[in-house]
């Protein structure tokens, strides 16, 4: 199993393939549409998953047909859209019904990733060190690193916070989250990376150091405000976020007059890693 991106891991690979998975109450969902395509071969995974279903359905198994849950994930465009999942209970009953040289190497897969899951949960710098070495394995600095992986820490902790005050919608994350990025850059996060290029990749990868640096002073500072005044609910929390973002702003403003130059950079990973494989 090789994650793909970040912290929430939401794509992984199986000989190859990519599948998309989030963890949800408490456990794995995978993709069926990616897990029927690794194991059919099939050129319309849709398809043939809608068959199956109708299939299973006629045999008597309705039970793993309804145990698939609707859940948003990345699709092909680049948008959030709505597919079935299935945890890896599920996705075993599935195996048994879909004829495949490749079901038993996939059964050991899934053993292997929720193995993984387990010992990172029990052991939290475990998670921490695959996600580094995962970094490493991309071309990234250590010092960058570090500075990622703390600000994956504060974010959480600011998430944290916000969900135990009310905040419990996604487009209200979206919008506290575009607040302090407005009010820290001038710049909400779609319009960030809109001017770094960038579509579906994850716009914290393509932060230099300093990036990173004030996106972190904005939401440490927004934890705090939210704490100590005792935010609670969307509105008030949406207030201590906008605070907590000008801080972010005045302090960054400060330094680019002490720099001679804008800390907003139009630079992103892949094209300085193309420009380094030009070079070398």
């Amino acid at each position: 199993m090789v994650p793909l991106n970040k912290g929430n891991d939401s794509l992984i690979a199986f000989q190859g393939r990519t599948i998309r998975r989030i963890w949800f109450n408490g456990r794995w969902f995978f993709s069926v549409i990616d897990i029927i395509a690794v194991l059919s071969g099939s050129d319309d995974p849709r398809n043939y998953w809608k068959v199956l279903k109708f299939r299973l359905k006629e045999e008597g198994g309705v039970e793993t047909v309804t145990r698939c849950n609707q859940l948003k994930m990345m699709a092909p465009d680049g948008k959030m859209r709505l597919t079935d999942c299935a945890d890896t209970e599920t996705v075993l009953r599935l195996i048994q019904s879909i004829p495949s040289k490749n079901a038993e190497p996939f059964k050991r897969w899934l053993a292997k990733v929720g193995y993984e899951r387990i010992q990172e949960i029990e052991d939290p710098e475990l998670a921490q060190h695959r996600m580094k070495e995962l970094y490493r394995q991309k071309g990234y600095s250590d010092e960058w690193i570090e500075k990622r992986v703390r600000g994956i820490i504060i974010r959480d902790e600011l998430t944290d916070e916000w969900k135990g005050r009310g905040v419990d919608k996604d487009i209200e994350f979206a919008i506290l989250t575009a607040d302090i990025s407005k009010a820290t850059f001038g710049l909400t996060p779609s319009e960030y990376k809109k001017l770094k290029g960038l579509k579906r990749e994850n716009l914290r990868d393509h932060m230099n150091d300093l990036e990173l640096i004030f996106t972190m002073l904005g939401e440490r500072v927004t934890t705090e405000i939210t704490r100590k005044k005792d935010k609670k609910g969307f509105p008030e929390c949406e207030d201590a976020a906008i605070e907590g973002g000008e801080v972010a702003g005045i302090a960054r403003k400060e330094a680019e007059s002490r720099i001679g130059e804008s800390i907003i950079s139009k630079k992103n990973f892949i094209d300085q890693k193309e420009r380094k494989k030009r070079i070398g």
